[in-house]
């Protein structure tokens, strides 16, 4: 019987014990959930903040790009129109220009994204950046490449004009497939090319020349004249593409560029002698680079006046940046610039024997020069021939009328 009343006892203690447990593990539970629902409700609210603020975005957005509904910009072109976002690996690949060839890594200095801009169509996406959606087509695209070629020269380009004519194709088709056909090719025709290429071929030519710099003569004059044929089948391949309206950018005066500058004085001059006793260095150009780019510029706009009369329901645009930047280079102090041979962002003799690697090696007075780098202008210079294009002021550089016209033209 004592032993019967002691478990008895014990078991009578050790339920208590339990019950205690209990009781606290459930005020420990009780206070967890209370502690739960808290977080739960605060994060309900948050993504109702959220989806209030995506909303209110999605609206900005819309009216924002009110006009992509019914057109978009597309751009093609080599580094006068991508600062390397749009081309994979480019540090590795082009390490032997400049790491920054553009003062903002999203190309909003340069002259098509300034373009944008002014057309109400801002934020044009790299291709491959994009999604392949077709809200993200419809935006309009960047099908760029930072020294992409016309022609496939086999060494340093990493695409030439036909890889991004391909993907133009692709893009385009995939319109058509989710959009009827007729509010496809509507939009199409509708929307904006911007053409901008040879700037690297020629650039792939002098890095070829041991020397640096190209002699003018028959077989230079016929590499000009194969650019400004080829170009002519860009404009022909897109026409059957269903594009319309197509802005062709000429190239700028390459002889007046930092590295050109300093392989004309490292081919002519001796250590004894002035940089001002060649007439070239001296004004700031060489004129034997200048004359095979005027040439192309030439052909180019030639061809494309006779094609007025072969697609008579195109609208094509020529803009010469190349009389538009030589104007600037010859009257600095009047367009308020100060140096027209030194690269804002290099090292060595013109700021060109060591390229941009870094934005902080760049000068503190960016506006105040005409070149970026090696070969690329200044976000000062590209203004100033933005502006040109968009209104015909400070210079008339595109024929037969300003982009602002071209922009607002009936289709």
């Amino acid at each position: 019987m004592l032993n019967a009343t002691l478990v008895s006892s014990s078991e009578m203690q050790a339920t208590q014990q339990n019950q205690s447990k209990m009781t606290k593990m459930k005020e420990t539970l009780s206070s967890k959930t209370k502690g739960l629902l808290l977080v739960h409700h605060l994060a309900l609210l948050v993504m109702g903040f959220m989806v209030l603020a995506q909303g209110k975005l999605k609206q900005a957005s819309s009216v924002q790009n009110c006009r992509n509904d019914s057109a978009a910009f597309y751009i093609l072109g080599d580094s006068s129109v991508d600062c390397g976002d749009n081309t994979l690996f480019y540090p590795l690949i082009h390490s032997y220009l400049s790491l920054y060839s553009c003062n903002g890594s999203d190309g909003s200095t340069l002259i098509p994204h300034l373009l944008a801009e002014k057309m109400g169509m801002p934020n044009i996406l790299p291709f491959y950046s994009q999604n392949g959606s077709i809200n993200g087509i419809q935006r309009g695209l960047n099908f760029g490449s930072a020294h992409a070629t016309i022609l496939n020269h086999g060494s340093q380009s990493y695409q030439s004009v036909n890889q991004q004519l391909r993907q133009v194709f692709d893009s385009m088709q995939l319109l058509q497939l989710q959009l009827s056909e007729d509010r496809a090719l509507s939009f199409i025709k509708s929307s904006i090319f911007y053409l901008s290429f040879g700037k690297d071929d020629f650039i792939e030519l002098f890095l070829r020349n041991a020397s640096g710099t190209a002699k003018q003569n028959n077989t230079d004059q016929h590499f000009s004249h194969i650019l400004a044929d080829q170009m002519v089948h860009v404009i022909r391949n897109l026409y059957d593409m269903n594009v319309r309206r197509i802005i062709c950018m000429g190239i700028l005066p390459l002889g007046c560029t930092p590295r050109v500058l300093l392989n004309q004085y490292n081919s002519t001059a001796h250590p004894d002698e002035d940089d001002d006793d060649d007439d070239d260095v001296a004004r700031g150009c060489v004129e034997e680079i200048n004359a095979q780019v005027l040439e192309y510029n030439r052909e180019l706009n030639e061809q494309i006046s006779e094609l007025h009369a072969e697609l008579p329901d195109a609208q094509l645009l020529f803009c010469d940046v190349y009389q538009g930047l030589t104007t600037i280079i010859n009257n600095p102090e009047q367009y308020g610039f100060e140096d027209v041979k030194n690269a804002c962002c290099g090292l060595g003799m013109y700021g060109a024997e060591i390229g941009c690697l870094s934005k902080d090696m760049a000068c503190d007075k960016e506006a105040s020069h005409v070149w970026w780098d090696l070969y690329n202008p200044t976000k000062a210079v590209n203004s100033l021939l933005a502006d040109s294009a968009w209104s015909s002021y400070p210079l008339r550089i595109c024929r037969p009328m300003s982009i602002q016209e071209f922009f607002t033209a009936s289709v």
